[in-house]
């Protein structure tokens, strides 16, 4: 049974982390074959499970070193039907491969989960297409359509949440909330922007989130950012503005450098730990409410240690201010979250 599903834990006003780019790091560290960049592939065999459990181990050994909470994202950012497909999985495989997944996460969860380290597990689904190129997009009832595979599964095991990664237009993501809404799951929408701050589609963030809310009624738990690096939304970006209050999450890549540079890239461009923890300390100072703090492409624990470095100082100095977000920790603290409004 999910523990966190109807209270989350991170919509207090504690600070939690995720994890880095899992398959970047299990590529480029720790020398494992990702067809179609698919973590969950390594599931069907024991090494590779055994693999994913220690790199999620990690994270959780950090989490309870800095007395932060943790949401453990599984490995099914590819397990949709069409990704499923290429790789040669039917979909009882693939409906399998999701329910392993999270109970991986149950079984870790169970073995470092203390009171000051609350780990909520979270479904992980990614596009149906291209992380980064909105290519044949969908409508939002065709989206609600496919996507319910995925949220249906995830209703049936210890996922807190379902939280829907690199999502690159509009209509996607308000088909997403519709499939967790239809199967009672709380959803968090991480878009991925261009390094002007804007969706792939051309389409403003700010655009993005206040039409998915208009669609959803506020549906989502929250809001988060992930594969682009903080130099590229930090600017667009106003304190104070409804609409930014809604952004609880970040998971910045450790490049720079724009979708097409990084898909061209045979190597590895780590940037620098201390600097990207700098960055998210820079992010914090202005926006309290965001409190779920992480790391995509190219970042390891090394990035998720300097944030916890350099941002824990700054979140203690807000509480000790009173200065937490008090919009995001009411909404939690109705005891109805959005999603079920």
């Amino acid at each position: 049974m999910a523990t966190y599903r109807h209270h989350l834990p991170q919509l207090s006003s504690d600070l939690f982390i995720t994890d880095g780019g899992m398959e970047t790091t299990l590529i480029f560290h720790n020398g494992w074959e990702l067809p179609e960049f698919a973590s969950f592939d390594l599931l069907k065999h024991q090494a590779g499970y055994q693999a994913i459990q220690q790199y999620f181990r990690t994270y959780c050994i950090l989490a309870q070193n800095y007395g932060v909470g943790l949401i453990l994202e599984s490995a099914t950012w590819r397990a949709n039907l069409d990704w499923g497909t290429k790789l040669g999985h039917s979909r009882e495989d693939l409906a399998d491969i999701n329910r392993k997944a999270i109970a991986l996460l149950q079984d870790i969860r169970q073995e470092y989960e203390t009171e000051k380290t609350r780990i909520a597990i979270s479904g992980c689904i990614g596009p149906r297409g291209d992380g980064y190129i909105p290519a044949n997009a969908m409508t939002v009832e065709e989206a609600a359509d496919y996507h319910r595979f995925q949220t249906q599964i995830f209703r049936d095991t210890d996922a807190d949440l379902v939280t829907a990664m690199t999502i690159n237009y509009v209509e996607e993501a308000i088909g997403i909330v519709q499939a967790a809404q239809a199967v009672g799951m709380p959803v968090v929408i991480s878009f991925t922007v261009e390094t002007d701050g804007k969706l792939p589609t051309g389409q403003s963030l700010k655009d993005a989130i206040l039409q998915v809310d208009a669609a959803t009624n506020q549906a989502p738990a929250y809001y988060a950012i992930n594969c682009a690096h903080p130099t590229h939304f930090l600017e667009i970006l106003t304190p104070g503005e409804p609409w930014v209050e809604r952004i609880r999450g970040i998971r910045a890549n450790a490049s720079a450098k724009n979708h097409a540079e990084l898909n061209e890239s045979d190597t590895l461009d780590e940037g620098n730990p201390a600097e990207f923890g700098s960055q998210y300390r820079d992010l914090l100072r202005q926006f309290p409410q965001i409190n779920v703090l992480g790391g995509c492409c190219g970042t390891d624990d090394r990035h998720i240690e300097a944030i916890c470095k350099a941002c824990l100082p700054v979140f203690w100095t807000h509480l000790s201010n009173g200065v937490s977000n008090l919009y995001s920790i009411s909404r939690a603290n109705k005891g109805e979250l959005s999603w079920k409004d």
